[in-house]
């Protein structure tokens, strides 16, 4: 009797170990991973969600779980992704490439992240200028005298404002007069006869451009173009060209989209995260890409060699498989 109950226990025993393993098992095949974005009612947001739904449609296949985390943005990513808390995270293009590079003046001034990787660019933050039909501004070169906000100070839409000006040869301090508001602000001040033009560098269609060709103050987009731009472009290899897509403000005075320039949000990871990993992400996203163009209307401009644009970090190893693969590298 006292045999069979010992060998009762120890049947039972080796029936829940066997139990017990299986998930570990499973567990142990999936590589979970974290995409981190921004605020959640912004473009970052959505895209890591979509990402992410994509790569989890085929569990199955890949192994891969991903999540999505609401961050502060472009520089927690590039710390987290760096720190290991995160696999991947969206990133201005600007910001990876002063990451990237330690840029001085920076967050990461004389701490180049050298095992930040990018991934592929997303849709692009253009550099936008609009200006009211009254002041006569057509071109960069005619905001000169006048009332131009160039974003508040530590906004990256300031620093890129600043940059375009330069580019042209525009001093803000002798040229214009200059102002230094929140980009919230502009539209209405524009509206009233305040300003004579804004910058803003956001994604397409946005909600500050739509208020500012909605009110009775005709106002145009101005296109940013022409040498100085095009070596600016060059110079800077996190600027890309880019457009305003017209469509999508009808109360603006354009009959064509306008061109301009600027940064990309990039999907960013970390050397350390495996090939396969990356390599499947990528490949969804582009396999999908007609899927993936629908998903926010600022993806409407994408193109899959835009998507290669606007990197400054090295492309991750399991991205340029992909990339290879499908004739874009």
């Amino acid at each position: 009797m006292k045999k069979l109950i010992m060998l009762t226990v120890a049947v039972l025993f080796g029936f829940t170990l066997m139990l017990g393993a299986a998930p570990g098992d499973v567990q142990a095949k999936t590589q979970f991973v974290t995409i981190g974005t921004g605020g959640i009612t912004g473009v970052y947001y959505p895209t890591g969600g979509a990402i992410a739904k994509m790569i989890n449609a085929k569990r199955k296949e890949y192994g891969i779980r991903a999540t999505v985390e609401s961050t502060g943005g472009s520089a927690f990513n590039v710390n987290a992704i760096m720190a290991g808390d995160l696999e991947f995270g969206v990133v201005q293009s600007d910001r990876q490439y002063q990451a990237f590079f330690g840029e001085e003046g920076s967050e990461w001034g004389g701490n180049a992240q050298k095992d930040l990787r990018a991934v592929f660019s997303i849709h692009p933050e253009s550099v936008t200028l609009a200006a009211s039909v009254d002041s006569g501004i057509k071109s960069v070169m005619d905001l000169k005298g006048k009332r131009v906000n160039l974003g508040n100070p530590g906004s990256g839409h300031l620093k890129n404002s600043k940059d375009t000006l330069a580019a042209v040869g525009i001093d803000p301090e002798k040229d214009l007069k200059a102002e230094f508001i929140k980009a919230a602000e502009a539209p209405g001040l524009l509206q009233d006869g305040r300003l004579d033009a804004f910058f803003y560098t956001v994604g397409h269609p946005s909600g500050a451009f739509k208020e500012a060709t909605a009110g009775k103050t005709k106002v145009v987009f101005v296109a940013i173009e022409g040498m100085g731009i095009d070596e600016l472009v060059k110079n800077k290899s996190y600027y890309a060209k880019s457009f305003v897509p017209v469509s999508q403000y009808p109360g603006a005075m354009n009959d064509a989209d306008v061109p301009t320039f600027g940064v990309k949000a990039t999907f960013c990871t970390s050397i350390k995260v495996s090939d396969n990993v990356v390599y499947a992400i990528t490949k969804e996203v582009f396999d999908n890409f007609d899927k993936f163009k629908k998903l926010h209307p600022a993806y409407a401009v994408l193109t899959k060699e835009g998507m290669l644009e606007g990197l400054s970090a090295p492309i991750h190893p399991g991205a340029m498989k992909y990339f290879k693969e499908a004739g874009l590298k």
